[in-house]
């Protein structure tokens, strides 16, 4: 019992820490708190992370059930999230402009946030789409369609995932709270590498998300 709950606790970080990437992140989130005190970095940082733990389990919880109440597939879901995180893999990687990516996010903010802008903006554009977007959501989402029905076996699987959860939302929270540390130590130069190279590994996931659920798509088109 012990080494399944094990396993179902790795499988969360496992499957989607590769998604999130909040590493990639770092220099997106920097660029939107330029120029604002530390303390707002650490709430930031912290309410960005409880943002993502509530979205990646009501995936993980209710996500199939969503989808079946307005009747989709999860391979449609797939289809168009992966569509979505290629398209802005794409458009980062075209960009010529090296501080287009930054300055775009941070010219929407204005100095000295109040509490109510610090909870809208943590949650978009940080929270979703940039953090948790629909590659982590349709991934949230079949982990919890996998999880067992027995209510015991359910119990066992859903506590790892929320601990699981908490793994993901934990090295968010490291990410963004060091964000403007870690920039600073990169350089112009490594923040632009960092950010050239998660655009393409971005537009690969994004790939790789949408031709699984074409596959899918197409495979029911098969058997019919």
């Amino acid at each position: 019992m012990l080494s399944t709950w094990i396993a179902a606790l790795l499988i969360v970080p496992a499957t989607l820490l590769p998604i999130l990437n909040p590493l990639s992140k770092v220099p997106v989130v920097a660029a939107l708190v330029a120029g604002q005190p530390p303390q707002v970095h650490r709430r930031l940082a912290r309410q960005v992370a409880v943002n993502c733990w509530f979205l990646m389990m009501g995936s993980y919880l209710i996500g199939s059930h969503v989808l079946a109440f307005f009747n989709l597939s999860l391979a449609v879901v797939q289809l168009a999230g992966g569509i979505l995180i290629a398209i802005t893999g794409w458009r980062m990687l075209s960009d010529q402009q090296d501080d287009a990516i930054p300055n775009a996010v941070a010219s929407t903010c204005e100095q000295g946030w109040s509490e109510e802008t610090l909870k809208v903006r943590s949650f978009y554009p940080i929270s979703f789409p940039l953090s948790v977007g629909p590659g982590t959501i349709s991934a949230a989402i079949t982990l919890g369609a996998s999880t067992p029905t027995r209510l015991k076996d359910w119990l066992l699987t859903v506590s790892a995932a929320v601990l699981g959860a908490f793994i993901v939302v934990l090295a968010i929270y490291l990410c963004y709270r060091h964000a403007a540390r870690l920039v600073a130590l990169l350089g112009r130069l490594g923040t632009i590498i960092v950010l050239r190279l998660s655009a393409f590994i971005l537009f690969c996931i994004g790939i790789d998300i949408a031709w699984r659920g074409l596959t899918q798509l197409l495979a029911g088109l098969s058997a019919l």
